[in-house]
């Protein structure tokens, strides 16, 4: 086997798509092509307002400047996720507080969260891993009870869904990645949705590098000047045509994704019945979008070798983050001193195997070798 683990799903759908975007001599952001990607984003999702930005890291960051979080506040989020969520919050001298998350998604736990709620808490930012859905009704409520903000880093989410609505457009805004790793991709690009129009208008002047421009070219006002602070976070035209095309399939990469996922979970199943690993909990209220599939050894050890047995059978696994309270930054700079076990042990412990759409036509026979590798190798 020769597994990469990953590739981007690209076609000439895409090719022909960018070279029309170089052709009509608007590369910046906002223009004809932006314009069209955020009304089908609207329409699609069920969100009154979606914003194309040039990552998800940025739409984070956009989040916490709209939402006035400064020095002092605190937002709880999960250990378990990428540095951009915590950074979205130290750059605004906030501090970011880690709760625990739960071993069956590895999503943010409710009950842990309320623990770590203070009179300084400002937000809670839920994150749905692999595109699993958290219980947005527990932290819906969380933040009514508490007078919190709800911030989605829903990175990993595009067409996955809690209950039949789309992740992301729940809580009071919701962040996207179109990273190339990501099932939709523009190659780098993210998007800031939110159904609230007072955030919305906050939201497009920080994405505006503070300006009003935005209101200038619908003709609301006569002039455009800078009226609050922000950053450049639009993304370019010939990203956002890239993206165009990518959403006109995603059908299809849905349904491949699917075919793998399920192909890796039929295969795996009997290990896991057996003990030798854990896979994970699909609840009854998240409709997934399978942007990944993982499994859980039963030691850091185990892991560690049937990591590199599976890179030397060709299929390059791998595992996922370190957590951020145990991270060098963490520790020595943020000072954290969470005790986070679950967090701790799901990290040490889990491999992410290859999904990508190519691997559809082959996805029972590959999902039954790596079947094999694992079960060689961790009844031994």
């Amino acid at each position: 086997m020769d597994i990469p683990f990953n590739q981007p799903y690209i076609g000439e759908e895409e090719r022909s798509s960018v070279a029309e975007a170089v052709e009509q001599d608007i590369l910046h952001g906002d223009g004809p092509i932006s314009e069209r990607v955020q009304s089908f984003l609207e329409g699609w999702l069920q969100v009154d307002h979606a914003f194309l930005t040039t990552s998800c890291t940025h739409a984070l960051e956009m989040a916490m400047i709209t939402l006035g979080i400064e020095a002092g506040d605190e937002v709880i989020m999960p250990s378990f996720t990428f540095v951009s969520t915590a950074n979205a919050v130290v750059l605004r001298g906030a501090n970011p507080v880690f709760a625990e998350i739960k071993p069956d998604t590895l999503n943010l736990d409710p009950e842990a969260v309320a623990e770590k709620i203070t009179p300084r808490t400002k937000a809670i930012v839920p994150i749905h891993y692999g595109g699993v859905a958290c219980d947005m009704d527990a932290f819906t409520e969380l933040a009514e009870v508490h007078d919190l903000f709800l911030i989605e880093d829903a990175a990993q989410c595009v067409d996955a869904y809690y209950r039949g609505q789309a992740l992301g457009t729940i809580g009071d805004i919701g962040c996207y990645s179109f990273h190339d790793t990501k099932n939709i991709t523009s190659g780098e690009g993210g998007a800031f949705l939110t159904n609230d129009d007072e955030i919305a208008k906050r939201g497009e002047i920080v994405r505006e590098k503070g300006t009003n421009r935005s209101a200038f070219y619908r003709g609301e006002v006569d002039k455009y000047s800078w009226v609050n602070e922000g950053s450049s976070y639009i993304q370019s035209d010939v990203l956002a045509a890239l993206l165009e095309a990518q959403l006109g399939k995603r059908d299809e990469i849905r349904r491949k994704r699917k075919e793998v996922w399920d192909a890796y979970r039929d295969a795996l199943e009997p290990l896991a019945e057996c003990g030798l690993i854990e896979l994970q909990t699909i609840p009854e209220y998240a409709d997934p979008n399978y942007h990944l599939f993982y499994l859980r050894t039963n030691t850091p050890e185990e892991r560690d070798e049937l990591l590199s047995a599976l890179k030397k059978s060709g299929v390059q696994a791998t595992f996922h983050y370190v957590p951020l309270h145990s991270s060098p930054y963490g520790r020595n700079t943020l000072n954290c001193k969470a005790d986070l076990p679950v967090t701790q042990r799901c990290s040490e412990t889990l491999i992410r195997l290859p999904l990508y759409p190519q691997l559809a036509d082959q996805a029972e026979l590959i999902a039954n070798f790596v079947r094999d590798v694992i079960s060689r190798n961790i009844s031994n």
